[in-house]
């Protein structure tokens, strides 16, 4: 039996033979030296070097391949025990375990579209699963792998606003509103933002509230939809959507109600977890970035000079909004309010009506029982009412922004009513010596008190000319608002109801009218319904009459 050489040794004198060209005569030299250690002839070594030799590998030839069972029946039982695990998840992310799933699997078998599964009793084991798990794909880090996003833009300015609501870091203000000290709680100075999609110009307000309140929301609303007296801001219109969060706001039937009457299609974010593995509400970011921009540049300044009031707050944060919107678009070469007059909609901004006409839209119906006084207690105030309605149930309209009350009893609108008048021991301190991060820590806090900033940092409207000067051209359609007219306030309702006001106004039954007035009437009464022109043609009508017969006489 031959001698044999070492397969490391061999490698070794490959590798350095390989370093020599092929007709090198020191390659020669080095096989032979080789030969005379180990006491063999050249032709072995060379031999030797022609056989193939490969590393042994460290793995099995079958490694990643499942033994227990074919690979189809392997993958199909971690299919089933992940399908378990995801079918038992809660929100807080509680699940069934791969041994628990194991003992159901091999105990009762699971019940699948292909038939009853129930693999061999201590075949599977959990590592194995586990394993094979996370390999295959099927752990949980592997299928919460969330679909691609998909943003949009809307195509033209007012299409869409974004609304979000998010309390100051300005925690408390010296002077509150008067009306504060009469609430219980601790009252809210929250930041209420309005921002275009298509151009991102962004308006905002500062509210003190308790809570999200509708009421703040509505006011809010109307000032960002009006016309603003304030130069080169022209953002104004009714918007034909507005996409918000799923908040108490959203869901008040008072929200509803006026955004329904004002032509605008209220959107929501849908809930967590309605879509499938996909996040929802990742528009929300074209409102939080602002929200972000205004903590972080403006509201630190409050650390040298604080607003004494929610108006100079408010004042001093429109300063900063404007100059916010003057800022580059997030993709265009112009600014946000730029962009924001370029985009109008051919047909034109839709304008807002008055405060008194906006204020009507804003009432909740709530049924209530009069009691015996005829009178009504609605929050905390008494309100009388006709004493026709003693004891009976009616339909309160109420207003948020009205003082007056409006009743509706037997299809009927009654109204408006007003206000009828009238770990040491207990005390035992201790203190240390202060180490040099706590000295540090001093010296800053004593230089934060020292220093200042000027207070046109705030007040400085540092906006160009050209920002000032800019406003909506004379040629910008302007569509006047279209009054729904909800409560039949300046319309009757039918030709009947408004018979009967003429009648009530002339004091006799139409009736006894001659055949030439009551056809005047009925001709009043085709022509329109509004009901001031019926009066006036009325009175007008009649007093030619009257007149007529005067001068007969």
């Amino acid at each position: 039996m031959g001698k044999k050489i070492p397969e490391e040794r061999l490698l070794d004198l490959q590798r350095r033979l390989d370093l020599l060209p092929s007709r090198n005569t020191e390659r020669m030299k080095m096989i032979q030296a080789f030969a005379d250690l180990y006491a063999v002839s050249v032709n072995t070594v060379y031999r030797s070097l022609r056989d193939k030799r490969v590393p042994k590998s460290l793995r099995r030839s079958d490694a990643g391949i499942t033994r227990v069972l074919p690979s189809t029946e392997m993958e199909l039982y971690c299919q089933i025990i992940a399908a378990m695990k995801l079918k038992t998840r809660n929100k807080k992310g509680h699940h069934l375990p791969t041994t628990e799933a194991l003992r159901l699997l091999e105990n009762f078998g699971v019940e699948t579209a292909q038939g009853l599964k129930r693999p061999p009793k201590g075949i599977l084991k959990k590592t194995t699963v586990n394993r094979y798990l996370k390999r295959w794909g099927y752990d949980f880090l592997s299928l919460e792998i969330e679909p691609a996003s998909v943003r949009f833009q809307a195509k033209h300015s007012n299409d869409c606003w974004h609304f979000d609501l998010s309390p100051s870091d300005l925690k408390q203000l010296p002077e509150w509103p008067a009306w504060v000290e009469n609430r219980k709680g601790r009252p809210i100075l929250m930041l209420y933002s309005l921002v275009d999609d298509r151009s991102g110009v962004a308006y905002q307000e500062y509210h003190v509230v308790f809570g999200e309140d509708v009421e703040a929301a509505l006011r809010f609303l109307y000032r960002a939809m009006a016309t603003k007296e304030i130069e080169g801001f022209p953002f104004q219109g009714i918007p034909l959507m507005i996409y918000t969060d799923n908040g108490p706001i959203a869901k008040s039937g008072v929200f509803h109600r006026v955004l329904e009457y004002l032509g605008i299609e209220l959107r929501t974010h849908m809930p967590k977890g309605k879509d499938g593995r996909r996040t929802t509400a990742r528009a929300k970011g074209k409102v939080e970035r602002p929200f972000r921009t205004i903590k972080e540049i403006h509201e630190t300044l409050y650390h040298f000079h604080t607003p004494k009031n929610e108006e100079e707050a408010n004042t001093w944060l429109l300063n900063y909004v404007l100059r916010y919107n003057e800022k580059g678009h997030r993709s265009e070469k112009h600014s946000r309010i730029e962009d924001w007059i370029n985009n109008l909609p051919a047909a034109g901004l839709r304008k807002i009506c008055s405060w008194d006409r906006f204020a009507t839209f804003a009432r909740e119906p709530e049924r209530r029982k009069v009691a015996g006084d005829a009178t009504i207690k609605m929050n905390g105030g008494t309100y009388r009412v006709d004493s026709a309605l003693a004891g009976q149930d009616v339909i309160i309209w109420w207003g948020l922004f009205d003082a007056e009350l409006f009743i509706e009893h037997e299809e009927k609108k009654l109204g408006p009513f007003y206000p009828d008048e009238g770990p040491i021991p207990l005390h035992k301190f201790r203190s240390f010596r202060k180490t040099k991060a706590e000295k540090r820590a001093d010296s800053i806090e004593k230089l934060a008190e020292e220093i200042a900033l000027p207070k046109e940092a705030l007040t400085d409207d540092s906006r160009t000319t050209a920002a000032l000067m800019r406003c909506l051209s004379e040629g910008t359609a302007v569509i006047e608002f279209k009054d729904p007219d909800p409560f039949q306030e300046f319309t009757y309702s039918g030709v009947l109801e408004a018979k009967i006001a003429i009648a009530n106004y002339l004091g006799i039954p139409l009736a006894k009218l001659s055949e030439e007035d009551r056809q005047k009437v009925d001709a009043i009464l085709a022509g329109t319904l509004l009901k001031k022109e019926v009066l006036d043609e009325v009175r007008c009508y009649f007093r030619q009459q009257r007149k007529g017969v005067k001068d007969v006489k």
